[in-house]
Order: structure tokens, then sequence, then C-alpha cells
């Protein structure tokens, strides 16, 4: 037999007693959020401004009997066919009329302002690629609405409104709740008839506490040494260690990275390499391992530059975290330097709105915006703040393919700095297998902040980030053009998140460190919130507020607020400490319940928003390229200096540097560290749902779809890390049960049951050389290929990639 038939034939039989997790991943038939969030940003804005007034159900006369309002009139056409095929470029008329490529259908013309940019004809090509998501309903509906006071929104929106902490709820069942959390909780159940679930079996739950919290699964070992340990603290000291693991930023950070849109390239039709983004990525990894209050982490990213430090090193790290404004996609092809500005901005202050306020401000760009109490104005009041910044990428020298080129900002001198991490970082402190194996003029103003934490960055050049600029106003731009600019709008924040006036911002600033102290003040209503919430969903499967990067009129309200204001509060309390909110949320009752089913409350409540069970979870991409190489005894805990992007050096990745340097990585250390280029993400990444990196993306999408099966059946690196777990098991002296159990452990984290040893060794037998003496025998060819395909089918089993 082949080795593709072996393990289809393993995997057929193993998929009978497979748990049926995967059957829970959503439709993948529908867009996913990402999708709709780019549809949003790139397409409509456009088709409103240039195309509705011709081919609307609004104008006066819809010409060539096109419509472009609804979903459905988009994909139908008008009398020259379908102006839009998913997933179809050279049936999609709307791609022919976009380029002018026929004199005839030429969209927009002349007269509504001719041809659109290459960047943005780049942007509807990849949306029909994609699908064509669009969320609009089948029928054009305009709706006179009025736009909601700012000052009014303060009083009857509740996301506007400052946190306050209820008192405890009562419950029934005093015995039930072991912290403040689960009061909350199980008082939303009473009040609902649900009854939560029996606890997690000790095996399951130190599996979902271990790819929790460091995104690694545990070792046969730890957890054998779990199970048994009867002491009534075990859990705790567990919980504690890992938190103190260096493997806890490593997960942490990596969702920190999904918020701020991490990449190593521009992206769009020109996409340049960012070579020294690593050090931002890295910056992100310290600075979860060393619990960095959430307020000050926020502030270092908006303003560090402009924030006192007491040495060189220090101030390389604060100039390093101001990369957050600098990472996002460029349109180096722009040849209006204005328009290239403007949109800099707007994704500045799009990411800086949604990242930390989980508000889409950006929506205000070219009107008021249409539900939150964002008037356009204030847009421009913000817009001034970055405006008055400069931006710093390094994607080198201009010229026709790099239009809007840009430097880097240079590292103190080597002689200024007092700490220095060239040194290799500190064993974990959890046992793991395998272990062999120069700024412009700067804002002196004392910001308000915690007790500093160290921070470390990498000391040997330059980095990206934002310094200080001109200072200066920006002018309203009718309908979001900068052909079209109207009065100057003063710098400023938005009335609607600020418990009086506004923060006035001195004349001789940019304004962006008065814009970090507004966002982390305990007045803003929305940044603990947002936080807590995100934490709470990267614990629970899905947040409180389940849309976690719009907190707007547009979100959804919680599902228990109660209980996310008392989160919110109790984080600002605790310091801002991220670590303290995850050891609370994974000390509670409701984090270690089961998995378990029970019919009458899931009719009650399917979508288990009232958490009476655990939720099943796929483990994300990371987790599970690293559980591969965890289970292979392959992984390498030492991170690597630098990033691949790094190596390759300045340039236009398809054009001069070839993508497979990015998306062909064969190295073994942990999947943080990947080269992240747009467009061009390691495929174990993108198959199985990678944060869109032009994105913020607060959710990840998980979907369940045949791509991933097969990657598991027949992806080369999956076949190699297979082929090392079998003769990691083939190298222990045991016996063949044993060698069974011990690959069931590497891999599922638990012994196998009576039914799958006896199919594991029908299977094997089969074979003729699966079984080999316990002493004195040596693997063939044969007896490998037969363990490597068992070891295949593990990985490619449901359970291996999900939580329970």
């Amino acid at each position: 037999m082949s080795f593709r038939s072996l393990s289809l034939a393993w995997t057929a039989l193993f998929a009978v007693s497979a748990s049926g997790l995967a059957a829970l991943a959503p439709d993948a038939a529908q867009p996913t959020a990402d999708q709709l969030a780019f549809f949003e940003k790139n397409i409509r804005p456009v088709l409103a401004d240039k195309c509705y007034k011709c081919h609307s159900a609004q104008s006066e006369k819809v010409k060539g009997g096109l419509v472009l309002d609804t979903r459905e009139g988009i994909r139908m056409g008008g009398d020259s066919g379908h102006a839009v095929v998913p997933g179809n470029l050279k049936e999609s008329l709307l791609v022919t009329a976009l380029h002018w490529q026929d004199k005839d259908l030429q969209m927009p013309p002349e007269k509504d302002g001719g041809k659109l940019p290459d960047n943005v004809i780049a942007d509807f090509e990849k949306w029909i690629i994609i699908g064509a998501p669009d969320p609009r309903d089948g029928e054009a509906k305009v709706v006179a609405r009025k736009i909601l006071d700012p000052k009014e929104a303060k009083a009857t929106l509740w996301a506007f409104q400052t946190p306050k902490a209820a008192p405890l709820p009562e419950v029934k069942d005093t015995a039930w709740p072991h912290t403040e959390v689960d009061r909350f909780i199980l008082a939303a159940q009473e009040a609902q008839g649900l009854h939560p679930v029996g606890d997690a079996d000790r095996r399951s739950l130190i599996r979902r506490l271990y790819f929790d919290l460091i995104g690694l699964p545990p070792t046969p070992q730890q957890v054998e040494d779990f199970v048994q340990n009867k002491s009534p603290d075990a859990y705790a000291k567990l919980v504690d260690i890992l938190l103190a693991s260096p493997q806890f930023g490593e997960r942490w950070g990596r969702h920190w990275l999904d918020v701020a849109r991490y990449a190593e390239s521009t992206g769009k039709e020109r996409n340049f390499t960012f070579q020294e983004a690593w050090r931002y990525r890295d910056w992100v990894i310290s600075a979860a391992n060393a619990d960095v209050p959430y307020d000050q982490f926020i502030r270092e990213q908006i303003a560090g530059d402009l924030l006192p430090a007491k040495n060189g090193a220090e101030h390389a790290a604060h100039l390093t975290a101001t990369g957050f404004l600098a990472i996002g996609p460029k349109s180096l092809q722009e040849k209006n330097a204005e328009q290239f500005r403007m949109d800099q901005i707007d994704e500045q202050i799009d990411t800086t709105s949604r990242a930390v306020l989980g508000l889409t401000v950006a929506c205000a760009r070219c009107h008021d915006h249409k539900f939150d109490p964002v008037p356009q104005k204030e847009y421009y009041a913000m817009a001034g703040i970055f405006r008055s910044t400069e931006t710093f990428y390094g994607t080198g020298g201009t010229g026709i393919k790099n239009r809007n080129a840009s430097t880097l900002i240079p590292l103190p001198p080597p002689t200024e700095m007092l700490a220095s991490t060239d040194a290799p970082p500190p064993e974990p402190a959890v046992t793991m297998p395998n272990r062999k194996e120069g700024g412009k003029k700067k804002n002196k103003k004392k910001a308000q902040q915690n007790t500093p934490a160290t921070v470390n960055v990498p000391l040997d050049g330059a980095v990206m980030g934002v310094e200080e600029g001109k200072p200066g106003n920006a002018r309203l731009l009718v309908r979001g053009e900068v052909a079209q600019p109207g009065d100057i709008v003063p710098r400023g924040m938005l009335t609607v998140l600020s418990p009086g006036d506004v923060p006035a911002i001195p004349t001789d600033h940019s304004g962006r460190l008065e814009l970090a102290e507004w966002m982390t003040s305990p007045t803003n209503p929305l940044t603990a919130r947002v936080e807590a919430n995100r934490v709470w969903s990267y614990l629970f499967g899905q947040g409180l507020v389940r849309t976690a990067d719009n907190f707007g009129a547009t979100g959804e309200k919680p599902s228990n607020p109660e209980l996310l204001d008392a989160l919110a509060v109790q984080f600002m309390h605790d310091g801002w400490s991220v670590k303290k909110l995850v050891r609370s949320l994974v000390l509670s009752h409701t984090y270690q319940l089961s998995s378990a089913h029970d019919s009458v409350d899931s009719e009650k409540d399917p979508d288990n928003r009232l958490l009476w069970r655990a939720s099943p979870r796929r483990l994300d991409a990371e987790a599970i390229r690293d559980a591969l190489l965890t289970a292979s005894g392959q992984l390498q805990f030492q991170p690597p200096h630098g990033s691949a992007v790094q190596t390759a050096g300045k340039g236009y990745v398809g054009k001069g540097i070839q993508p497979e340097r990015f998306t062909q990585i064969t190295a073994n250390y942990r999947s943080v560290y990947l080269p992240v280029v747009r467009d061009f993400v390691p495929e174990v990444l993108d198959i199985f749902d990678f944060a869109e990196p032009s994105l913020v993306v607060a959710a990840r999408d998980v979907t369940n779809v045949p791509a991933q099966a097969l990657y598991l059946l027949n992806n080369g690196f999956v076949r190699d890390q297979a082929a090392a777990m079998a003769k990691r098991v083939l190298a222990q002296p045991v016996s063949y049960e044993q060698r069974i159990t011990l690959a069931y452990e590497y891999a599922l984290g638990r012994p196998p049951n009576a039914a799958e040893i006896a199919r594991a060794e029908k299977y094997l037998l089969s074979e003729g050389r699966g079984l080999l003496p316990v002493k004195g025998g040596k693997a063939d060819d044969a007896a490998l290929l037969s363990w490597s395909t068992f070891c295949q089918a593990l990985f490619a089993c449901a359970e291996f990639r999900y939580l329970k």
C-alpha cells in the first residue's frame, strides 16, 4: 500500500471513534468576519462614493440596467452581463470596467473622476477572489436616521457609560461558586433555569489549561503528575507556574499581534518587506511576559517616543513599541503624496480606535458615522494628531515601484544601553521535552503611569515607529476626498468617551501623548471593558460581547453586562494586570467545567452563552503546528534572532524576493516566530484560519473545511512530524501496547481505551512489521511506515485539534 492509502485507511478506521467536535465549527460557506470587514472598509465606501449616483435604486435613471447597492444587483449585473461572479475575475465585468479595458465599459467615467487608483482596483479583485462577501440585503433600503448626539449617547448607550462594579448577585446553590466570577455566571444560569454540568476530568483540564496559557500541550509526565496530585492547591500552583513561563508571552503576545494587524510587509499592489518589524513582535512578547500593565502597554505603543525613560535601553523599548503605528499596510504605488498620507492616517485611526476602544471611528472619514456617535468633525480632530506625527517603516529608496519610501528610527548607540538581551533567554519554568533538541523634538510632559515593567528589546540597528512631526491641524475633507478640503478642525478626541470636556492639546505637541492618556484613563468607558472582554474570549471561546472589536451601536450587547463591568473595574483596580485577570478566570469553577452535553439546557441556551458547560474549541493555527512539533519531539524552544524577512532584506516580494522564502519555512521554532508577509502567509497558518494581517482581528474565524483534513493527510511537514514521532515511540524499550499508549499520550494527552488499542494492534499487525520486539529489534522501513501512518492518523483526528 502507498503511504497515502495507508494514512487514508487508518484515518477512516479512527474516525469512527473520534469525537464529533469538528461538526461544531461554523459553516464555511458563510462569509467570515474578516471578509465582511474587508467589504465594509474597502468596497462599500467606493461603491457609495463612485457608483451609486448612476447605479442604485435611488438613481434618477439606472444606467445600463445595473444596480450596485444590493448583493443580488451587483451579482446579477445589467444589460451587458454579470457584474460580479464570486471567485471568477475573468467573468466579472466589473473588473473589465474598472481596468478600462473596454472603451465602451469604463467605470467610473471621466466626468465622475475617472479610473480608480490601482490599489483600489486591487481591493475589488481581492474581494471577488475571496467570494465577493456582501452583507447587504436583497432589496435596497433607504432609512432616514438621526445621527445620535455624542452627549446624548453617553446617557443612553451602555458601552459609553463608565463601568461600575455591581453588588455580587445572590445564588441558590451557594456551594458551587469558587470565585466572584462564578456568582455572576451562576445567577444568570439560575434565572434561566439552567444547571452547570459537572467538572472536567483532570486530563482534559490540564490540556485545556496548557494550551490556553502557553499554547503548548503538556507532556505525558506532566499530565500524570497532575492526575496523581491530590493536593487541593495543585491546580492553582500549576496556574502560577504557567503564568511565569516564558511561553506565556509567546502565546498571549500573539493575541495582541492579531489585534495590532502585525505583518512584515506592506501588502497591497507593491508588497515591500518590513525587515525590522520583528523587533515589534519581540517587544510584544516580552511585554506580555513582563506583565506590563495594559494601560502602560497602550501608552508605549501610541506615544512611547514621548514617554520619560530612565536609560537608553528603556527608551529603545519605547521606540520599538511605536511600531504599532507603523506596521499597517501601505500603498507604495500611490502617486498622490497627500492621498498616501491621509490613507496612512486613516489606517492608524482605524487600528488605534478598534484595537483599544472597540470602536470603528474610521467609518466617519467621509461622513458622520452611520451608526455610532462619531461626527466627521471629530474624526478629523483625531486625524490632526496623526498628521502631526512622522511615521517610519523602512522600505528603502524611492522608485517607480516604491513611490512612498521611508527610513527607520535609529536606536540609541550601544554605549547608552544599560541593559542587554543578547544573552540567551532564561530557561522556562515549565519542563519541556527534548530541551537539547535619532528622533525629532520630544514632548517631555510626564505621563501618568504605573510602576514600569522591564521590557527587553534586541540592540544590532533601527526600528519601525513614529516620532513627533510638525504640529498642526487637519482640514475636514468633503466626502473624504483630498481634492475637496474644507474647514480646519482643531486636534482633539471623541466627545462621547470624555467624561467632561475633551482634553486640550498644546499647540506645540502632536497630541499623541494626550491621546494615549485619554484612552487609558480610568474614566474612559471602553478601554478596560474591551480588554477584559478579549481576555474572556481567549479563555472561553467567545466574548461576553461577541463582537470583540465593535462595542458600538451595531455590536452585540454583553450576555452578562454586570459581570463585564465587574471584570473591567477589577482589571483597573489590579493595576491593569493581564496575568492577574487571566489567573482569576482560570481559577473559576466556570472555566473548569466539562464539555458534556445536556439536551435540556441545550434547548434553552443552544449557543452556550450562559456557560453552563465548556464549549469545545478548535486549536488555532499556531497551537496545531506547535502541537505537531511537540508530539514529534522536534520543537525548538530557543527563539530565533530576527526573522526570515530580516534575512531576505529590503525588497519587493514577488519581484526580486521569492515568496517561497516565507511560505515554505522548514525551521522548527514556535509558530509565533514564523514570517508574516501579507498575501504570503505560511500554508499551515493560512489553512487553519490565521488572522488576516491587514485587519484588526480581535476574534479569529474558525472554519471546518476539507482542505484542513487534506493538509493533515498529505502535507510533507505533517508526514515528517508523524515519522519523527514514530521513531520517538519505537525508540522506547517497551511493549507494543505501551508504544501505542505513548503515541496516544504524545498526540492526544491521554491513554487509549481498550477498543482503540485493539484497533491499533489490528492495523499494525495487518502491515506485518509494525510490532517490533521490545529489545534488540530495529525498525526497518516497513515498520517505520506503519507506525508513521498510525501517528499521522492521530494527528488527523478531530480530538487532536480540539479542546474539550
